[in-house]
């Protein structure tokens, strides 16, 4: 049952956001035995979490790898092993979690229709071999045998076998019930109002009452930002409006993550059989109320380059186009760890990517809470770059 607004909730850590971000840290931190509240505004996995399409990406991206240039490249790579190691992590989930997420790692493909886009997918792939990743570059005649459902008039690409996809629908409720089940308290329709620093931690009114804890985790995706400004952090993280469809079920047809270097474009074959098109093509935003909206340019161009890449796209019925707001940044790196300056806050925000790189930084991010080695190098995540 929920607290009564005059309750005192006490909890060692509490964690704000019921997305993959929060649910899977209250999962990593419960089963070491320590006492965790996690507060959502609304229902778990309702925004981001559970509305993107579900992809695994570790490549880095094409089109800000193409607009940003060598510096923005050499600074994001450094995501790359975030991101390798959590869908590792990914691979075994469904077992540990004890549900099927539909996990399925068959490689991610990103395909090229000239040689200028040959030269930058070039320069890009060794970048990323620089950084651990596997990738193969691939003729044209090796892509159509890879792929033989993409365009033949494509002239080659890249391919990365450590990319997938999960169900995003599926994935955080299992973190949610696998922290339950190890003493975590999870209380929906309940907001964070207001935090101040204590000296013994912090005081978090809220919508259900008062918590106080000794740490908290900001896991708040898209309002992320709202929750840092609280104890005095400004991180520049926005919400942008994206839309995603999926087609008809057809028989097995896409193996692959497929992208393209011509244009925004993820595509891939869910486990309903349906083929999911998205890739970041903007929704509309009501500029008052913040309501967002189809947008037709967007779908048309989308399904446009989804059909240039994969021909039998033409023959689908489109069942549904669904838009959401996602977080992103400037330079696409993750703000994870310790918050310089105020002690026991820490963030977990991963913009764009959160979907694939939200188990490993939720377990870096409670392990850091536990005075433990996360696994992996943060030094480049810490929101001490942009105080």
């Amino acid at each position: 049952m929920g607290q009564t607004m005059g309750e005192t909730n006490r909890t060692d850590v509490l964690i704000v956001g019921g997305g993959l971000a929060g649910c899977a840290t209250a999962y990593y931190l419960a089963g070491e035995g320590v006492g965790v509240s996690l507060i959502e505004r609304w229902d778990l996995n309702t925004l981001q979490s559970g509305c993107n399409s579900g992809s695994l990406h570790a490549q880095i991206p094409h089109e800000p790898f193409v607009q940003y240039g060598d510096a923005w490249t050499e600074s994001y790579a450094r995501t790359i092993p975030l991101l390798s190691d959590s869908i590792a992590l990914w691979s075994g989930l469904g077992e540990e979690l004890g549900a099927d997420l539909e996990v399925s790692i068959r490689g991610g493909l990103l395909v090229a229709e000239n040689e200028t886009q040959m030269r930058d997918i070039e320069r890009k792939v060794s970048v990323e071999r620089a950084h651990g990743l596997s990738v193969e570059m691939l003729s044209r005649g090796a892509l159509l045998e890879l792929a033989p459902y993409v365009n033949e008039n494509l002239i080659g690409g890249a391919f990365c076998p450590n990319e997938g996809k999960a169900n995003p629908l599926l994935a955080t409720p299992a973190f949610a019930r696998a922290a339950q089940a190890c003493g975590a308290d999870i209380r929906c329709r309940t907001e964070l109002l207001s935090l101040e620093r204590t000296t013994s931690g912090f005081r978090a009114d809220t919508s259900g009452g008062i918590f106080e804890a000794a740490r908290v985790v900001n896991c708040a995706g898209t309002y992320a930002p709202e929750i840092a400004r609280m104890v005095g952090l400004d991180i520049p993280i926005d919400g942008y409006p994206i839309q995603v469809s999926i087609t008809e079920a057809v028989a097995p047809l896409v193996k692959h993550l497929v992208y393209s270097a011509s244009e925004k474009l993820s595509l891939k074959q869910a486990a309903s059989g349906g083929l999911m098109i998205g890739g970041g093509w903007p929704a509309l935003q009501d500029p008052i109320t913040g309501r967002l909206a189809l947008d037709p340019a967007s779908l048309k161009a989308n399904l446009q380059i989804a059909q240039a890449v994969v021909p039998a796209v033409a023959d689908l019925q489109l069942l549904r186009t669904w838009v959401a707001s996602v977080s992103g940044s400037d330079d696409w790196k993750p703000v994870l760890g310790k918050v310089p300056g105020v002690p026991g806050f820490f963030m977990n925000a991963v913009p764009w990517l959160g979907f694939t790189a939200g188990p490993m930084a939720a377990r870096a991010v409670a392990q850091l809470l536990l005075d433990r080695d996360p696994g992996v190098d943060m030094t480049a995540f810490s929101a001490g770059r942009y105080q």
